[in-house]
């Protein structure tokens, strides 16, 4: 029989004063923004450097491919596990060891001397950053409480990881160029040494608490249909949804979700509570991360190759041209808070996602002679707005009113919606674009028209996703 607490006890542990985890805390903010930069600039920085790579270690075009994939199954699978894992065994202490798996595996990956030892590396690589990502949200939670502080930090924390996706094309080209396709790797690897040596002074050691035990069915099934249901949408990418690889992978991915969820209805400590997204403010942000996520990742991958392959942009000129887009981001993630203290988290997002898909279609009006200052520069700056309010505020929406010993949860939920979303995104776009492109062609378009024809709807298409977003947030609100 369990024993009830006195009154009394119940209400001095309810007005006991939550625990200072620092007394630097917007440097430790810093450093853990530093941390998330690097998780999101792997993504994306090891693009330009493929052909290298390939060159170098004798892989053909097939195997390059894993070079990504083996970065982002891990890395979206393990999110929610490594979330929980934070929660259970300490946020600090979580994020430390992604950071030092991070930095090994980096470092293995700089090192490689086969397709075999890369691939390795880059699952290091992904498994770690599912340990670090969430918890480094989960720690900028407890450090700034309130909504005012906490909408401050975030702007500050958007912004730097705004850049790191806005920055991978740039710095893999320079890198690569100046030291050779290693650099992309090695360059992680004191940056995550600085961070290894700063939080442990930075910020105390985690609390003690209760320790739940660990649902290990639950862990299992939902990583393994995650990993299955991104790599059914990157195969699609690559075959076609009607492929019966894609299709197979899809069925897994519904059969092992679908038990995921019976054995967390059923479980008494379960990996994801499911009453969680009986809260609408954490329902609601999520959908919107994962809208932002499609969005995103589908206009930086058609924008790169219509720059390149249409207008006839080198890679480094292509990274430069997003700088401005990369600004305009950093920029409204500054001001972002403020608008957030003034208007509101969910009028702002709204709003953020609205310029987004305006600016996505303002861009989807480019033709294939377009110049950079009349057809790109605009609609990059707009897109850049929106963006990096919409990250913002749909970040804080997604995690407003978690208590400390589910921060680590929600914030592995918000990095699962991006990464899930960005998966679905770039297969689906990607997809309408290519279909688009080839049905002109055959039509006898030039290439170049069918191209920027086929861009155009994916632009159109991401805009589409962005006021879906901004639909989400309007609809779902707290019943009374």
């Amino acid at each position: 029989m369990t024993m009830l607490a006195p009154a009394s006890a119940l209400d001095a542990r309810q007005a006991a004063p939550l625990p200072v985890r620092s007394t630097r805390r917007w440097l430790a903010l810093v450093v853990l923004a530093l941390a998330q930069f690097l998780v999101v600039l792997d993504a994306s920085i090891v693009n330009i450097a493929l052909p290298s790579v390939g060159s170098a270690l004798a892989m053909n075009t097939a195997a390059l491919s894993g070079v990504i994939t083996a970065y982002v199954l891990p890395f979206g699978g393990l999110l929610l596990f490594g979330g929980r894992l934070a929660d259970r065994f300490g946020h600090r202490r979580l994020f430390l060891i992604g950071v030092l798996g991070f930095v090994l595996g980096s470092a293995t990956a700089g090192l490689a001397v086969s397709g075999e030892m890369l691939l390795t590396a880059r699952a290091i690589q992904g498994a770690s950053a599912a340990l670090l990502a969430p918890a480094s949200l989960a720690l900028l939670t407890q450090l700034f409480r309130t909504p005012g502080d906490r909408a401050k930090a975030l702007g500050i924390w958007g912004a730097v990881a705004g850049i790191g996706s806005a920055a991978g094309v740039l710095l893999g080209g320079v890198l690569t160029a100046a030291f050779g396709w290693s650099a992309v790797f090695f360059v992680n690897v004191p940056v995550g040494v600085v961070i290894l040596v700063a939080i442990p002074m930075l910020v105390t050691r985690d609390p003690s608490g209760s320790k739940q035990r660990l649902d290990i069915p639950g862990a299992i099934t939902v990583t393994a249909g995650l990993v299955a249901l991104v790599a059914g949408f990157t195969q699609a990418e690559r075959l076609g949804f009607a492929h019966p690889i894609s299709l197979g992978l899809f069925a897994v991915a519904v059969a092992l979700i679908a038990a995921f969820i019976a054995i967390e209805a059923r479980s008494s400590s379960p990996l994801v509570p499911l009453g969680i997204f009986r809260t609408a403010s954490i329902t609601a942000g999520n959908i919107a991360i994962a809208t932002i996520g499609a969005a995103t990742v589908a206009l930086f991958f058609a924008l790169s190759v219509y720059l390149q392959s249409v207008l006839g942009y080198d890679a480094l000129t292509a990274g430069l041209s997003q700088l401005p887009l990369a600004g305009a981001l950093v920029l409204i993630a500054a001001v972002a808070p403020s608008l957030i203290g003034r208007f509101g988290v969910r009028p702002t997002l709204v709003g953020a996602l609205v310029v987004l898909a305006g600016g996505l279609v303002w861009l989807s009006f480019a033709p294939s002679t377009a110049s950079f200052v009349g057809s790109i520069l605009a609609p990059s700056i707009v897109i850049g707005i929106g963006l990096g309010a919409a990250f913002v505020a749909g970040t804080q929406l997604a995690v407003n009113g978690v208590s400390d010993t589910q921060t680590g949860l929600a914030s592995g939920l918000v990095n699962t919606s991006q990464q899930i979303g960005g998966a679905i995104g770039l297969a689906v776009l990607s997809t309408v674009a290519a279909a688009r492109t080839e049905s002109l062609s055959a039509g006898g378009v030039s290439l170049g028209d069918a191209l920027t024809s086929g861009f155009s709807l994916g632009f159109i298409g991401a805009a589409a996703l962005a006021l879906l977003g901004a639909l989400a947030v309007t609809v779902i609100r707290q019943r009374r």
